[in-house]
């Protein structure tokens, strides 16, 4: 197991303005960048609070948003001298555990470019989304940048068998997803002179183009099929599904902060459920049968089964310490699942 080698800071010193430029970008195949699921609430939360942004996608290019390869280091440089960022927020790497065991190399590259291609960036702040992980850069105004970063990881860096894990726990990934995430976290660690705030979250449900594009989402699809189809739905592993226009508005917040800051922070709900209990919530609000639906309690085996921790809550109570809440209280803003959902789903 690996500790945690961070180092806090004090941000009392920076000064932040509404409009500071922000842009967001990504790099890999799969991922959204600011057309993502998590991309776009972030993207639209830094527009709604009257920033300057400049959406960049790769796969998804639309509206107000630039297409970027982010490993063509060409193409980024000529992005951030021409748009001269102040902040970039970075969404991309692969999201789902099943594709990064299957490529664990492609996800491994799409986190070094990440951690790689940011620190010579001439911009005050950088913020990087990879695969739900951001790093955050202070660029002091001389040539060799001294960096300051925020970085988010999912909670799969830890093992899932002494929850709930602090911001201190130590870090024990299960499989290659998981390892490729805390390896991006050391790597961008490694930067010399740099100094790190790591925020942690779980598994992510929000708006989407496609229910495909959540993990969590994606299981309407299941409970909509009355086909005839039998699914074995995992009642092994406990998820904290936590919603990314929650987390969009929290960076908004956290932006904006001017006292010390953590060196990590967990964001996360509360409410515990398992893939099973989701589709039967879902069944619930839909008012669909969920018969198909067969839950299994057993951990995944057998070849080309994905070993999944079975409980990494994430303790946040430092987070809640900050007294970032929309009216300065500990309040994190988290929606209640099942609320959400039906407010969403009858909309």
């Amino acid at each position: 197991m690996i500790e945690s080698p961070f180092q806090p800071f004090n941000t009392t010193d920076i000064k932040y303005e509404p409009r500071d430029v922000f842009a967001l970008v990504m790099i890999s195949r799969s991922s959204g960048g600011a057309s993502g699921v998590l991309g776009t609430a972030v993207h639209e939360a830094f527009v709604n609070a009257h920033h300057e942004v400049l959406g960049l996608s790769h796969t998804r290019p639309g509206e107000g948003l630039v297409q970027l390869d982010l490993t063509n280091q060409e193409e980024v440089e000529k992005v951030f001298t021409d748009f001269k960022p102040n902040w970039v927020i970075h969404c991309a790497a692969e999201r789902r555990p099943d594709v990064a065991e299957k490529d664990p190399e492609g996800t491994r590259i799409a986190t070094k470019c990440a951690s790689a291609c940011s620190p010579g960036f001439p911009v005050e702040k950088v913020v990087l989304y990879s695969g739900i992980h951001l790093h955050w850069f202070d660029r002091q105004l001389k040539s060799d940048f001294d960096d300051d970063h925020l970085q988010v990881f999912i909670d799969y860096v830890f093992d899932g068998t002494s929850p709930p894990y602090t911001p201190s726990s130590p870090t024990n990934p299960l499989q290659s997803y998981g390892q490729s995430k805390r390896d991006g976290e050391l790597a961008v660690l490694a930067v010399n002179g740099a100094s790190a705030i790591v925020l942690r979250v779980p598994v992510l449900y929000g708006p989407a183009p496609k229910n495909s594009d959540s993990a969590i989402n994606i299981l309407l699809d299941v409970v909509q099929d009355q086909s005839g189809k039998v699914y074995k739905m995992d009642h092994y592993a406990t998820r904290y599904p936590t919603n990314v226009l929650d987390i969009a508005q929290f960076l908004v917040r956290l932006s904006g902060y001017k006292g010390f800051i953590p060196p990590i922070l967990h964001y996360s709900a509360a409410e515990p459920y398992t893939k099973y209990e989701i589709c039967l919530v879902f069944a619930k609000i839909l008012n669909l049968p969920h018969g198909h639906i067969i839950p299994d309690a057993q951990p995944p085996t057998g070849p080309g089964a994905t070993t999944r921790p079975r409980d990494c809550q994430l303790y946040t109570r430092e987070t809640e310490d900050l007294h970032i809440g929309e009216n300065g209280d500990a309040s994190l803003g988290l929606s209640l699942f099942e609320e959400w959902w039906t407010r969403h789903l009858k909309n």
